[in-house]
């Protein structure tokens, strides 16, 4: 049973709290069974029963009234579900991540031709950032979008995008000129059903999911897919990433709180001469380890959350904080509890086993540890 007594930390409102106890319960009852041998089947299965039940409320801003999105609420319901499903974690962040420029600076139109459905679960979003030459060197991007008159003209490739191939609508930064560098992207909605878009490759992992590389030919839409400015690109991805990395954070921290109650149950459970694993010392001191590293990340995490959601207009170096500490700790977590768990710990199916298999990635994606450290220097030196 999962730790649940940071939910009375003072970051958190009781409609949290409500949130928290009420999702583990969904959870508990629709999360158990997940057949994932077919990934694009299984997101799209999440996806429609997350918004079905109301979760995805929170994944994307209401266009009907003065609402934003709470980051707490976010990491909550990412920690929560990546306890129970590494891909349900997956299909309720991918919602939030791939319409959050519109969430956040789309107009009125944009977000009720697109957030009602993404919200309902009816229609799959993807955030299409990275390219095979600009990880997260986002301003070397040099896909091209190219004002023609009432219409810009995409080209270029996109690769390592989540949700490529079974998503509805793609978030796309591309290259319009404006300046040099950063300072002259743009982000564009492009329906998949848009001609020119082409899937051309879907890419393996370790811990299955879809994705896939996308190439834009010639492919043309009005001027109206335009978020907020032209130029304004850059700025638009970092202010989504500032919310939804504390996200991936948590996600991490759900993995690896599964993993302690893994670790748990096995050394209270095996025994070895005798006596219950958990009686040699250095069981309790890896124990007491995984413990500490997962209060250190809750703590980095929700504080970044809580700084966001009580007015800071940036928590660039909060947010990387978060991520940097939460992703790689879980990582040892995780590892901890293979090696507790014996080899038993490396047998294909075992929790843990998926579990090992499930953060690695999350140590690279929306920005890699190292890249964090970078972040977080600059920021430290700058203030």
């Amino acid at each position: 049973m999962a730790d649940t007594s940071f939910l009375t930390w003072p970051f958190f409102d009781d409609h949290h709290r409500a949130l928290g106890a009420n999702l583990d319960g969904w959870a508990k009852q629709h999360l158990a069974d997940i057949d994932h041998s077919d990934t694009d089947t299984a997101c799209r299965t999440l996806v429609a029963a997350l918004g079905r039940d109301g979760w995805l409320k929170h994944a994307a801003v209401d266009p009907t009234a003065a609402a934003k999105l709470d980051v707490r609420s976010l990491c909550l319901i990412r920690e929560t579900l990546a306890r129970h499903d590494g891909l349900a974690d997956f299909s309720f962040a991918m919602q939030g991540l791939g319409t959050g420029a519109i969430s956040l600076f789309g107009t009125d139109a944009q977000k009720a031709g697109w957030l009602p459905k993404i919200r309902n679960g009816t229609a799959i979003s993807a955030f299409a950032l990275t390219e095979p030459q600009s990880g997260s060197d986002v301003a070397n991007s040099t896909m091209t979008a190219t004002l023609d008159g009432d219409s810009y003209v995409l080209n270029g490739d996109k690769t390592w995008i989540s949700n490529g191939g079974i998503a509805d609508v793609y978030t796309v930064f591309a290259r319009t000129g404006e300046a040099p560098g950063a300072r002259g992207l743009s982000a564009f909605i492009v329906p998949a059903d848009t001609a020119g878009l082409e899937v051309i490759e879907r890419l393996d992992t370790i811990a299955p999911h879809p994705l896939a590389t996308l190439r834009f030919s010639d492919c043309r839409v009005p001027t109206s897919a335009l978020i907020g400015t032209s130029g304004a690109g850059f700025k638009i991805a970092m202010s989504v990433l500032d919310v939804f990395r504390a996200t991936v954070a948590a996600a991490a921290l759900g993995f690896a709180r599964r993993a302690l109650d893994e670790a748990v149950a096995r050394v209270t459970t095996r025994h070895v001469q005798g006596a219950p694993l958990f009686e040699l010392q250095m069981v309790q001191g890896h124990i007491a380890d995984m413990a500490v590293d997962i209060d250190a990340s809750a703590l980095l995490i929700y504080r970044a959350a809580w700084a966001k959601d009580n007015g800071a207009p940036r928590v660039t170096r909060e947010a990387a904080m978060a991520k940097l500490f939460s992703t790689d700790q879980a990582q040892k977590v995780i590892d901890r509890a293979v090696q507790l768990h014996g080899g038993d710990g490396v047998k294909s199916g075992e929790t843990v086993e998926k579990l090992y298999r499930e953060i690695r990635a999350l140590r690279i994606y929306e920005g890699a540890s190292d890249v964090q450290r970078v972040i977080i220097a600059r920021q430290t030196v700058g203030q």
